[in-house]
């Protein structure tokens, strides 16, 4: 596990600011942390060289990009050893439709979350690459009806 970064009340308000609009010029930044342009400027870059700010991105519409379906997956592993957890972790790299994958306790080994474009890709995706495949014995889907709150913004306060 890794040492979380100490974070003062500027380097709250920089990354608050930046997990609601990434876009934000500087001077904006700036101005959200109550701090110059040059400290605002030296302390994001610390916040990047440190890991804190893994990156930047722009956040898509699942709707508008064809993907209407969100799924989470509970797979069971057909083996429980080194190299069966390696074989695995290989093929949800492999599959772009897996946004995340989490090993966990109890029943199930993994949860997947999936994105499709129908159900027809979904079933292709569990018979035709995770049935299909070594490592796995079981797989168990759930298909999202409803999402009443999705974020990626971490609660800093």
């Amino acid at each position: 596990m890794t040492n979380s970064v100490h974070l003062d009340n500027f380097d709250t308000r920089i990354l608050q600011a930046l997990q609601a609009d990434g876009r934000l010029s500087n001077a904006e930044l700036a101005e959200h942390a109550m701090l110059s342009a040059s400290q605002c400027s030296r302390r994001r870059q610390s916040l990047e060289l440190n890991g804190v700010i893994s990156g930047y991105h722009a956040s898509l519409s699942r709707e508008q990009t064809g993907f209407s379906l969100i799924n989470f997956i509970s797979v069971t592993l057909s083996r429980h050893n080194k190299n069966n957890t390696v074989e695995f972790s290989k093929l949800i790299n492999e599959l772009p439709e897996v946004l995340e994958a989490h090993a966990l306790t109890g029943e199930m080994d993994y949860i997947l979350k999936v994105v499709t474009r129908d159900l027809h890709a979904l079933s292709t995706l569990v018979n035709d690459k995770l049935l299909q495949h070594a490592s796995i014995q079981n797989v168990k889907t759930a298909v999202v009806l409803n999402t009443i709150k999705e974020t990626t913004a971490l609660p800093l306060d």
